[in-house]
């Protein structure tokens, strides 16, 4: 697994999971419901997940790459 995300695609990652899994985990179930409260949260775990490796498999398969 290559890097491919910049700095600031990480920072955005990183702040933006961890918004939305706080959203999906309010108060256990979420704060649009339970399924989306559960979506939320597997997305930011997601976005989580690439902002500490820096690695996104969308952008491997897209051929995008926003390091440096």
């Amino acid at each position: 697994m290559q890097a491919n995300e910049g700095t600031v695609d990480r920072i955005v990652r990183l702040v933006l999971g961890a918004v939305l899994l706080w959203a999906g985990l309010w108060p256990l179930g979420g704060l649009g419901g339970a399924v989306w409260g559960i979506v939320a949260a597997v997305v930011g775990l997601i976005l989580l997940f690439t902002a500490a490796t820096g690695f996104c498999l969308i952008y491997r398969i897209l051929g995008i790459s926003t390091r440096k």
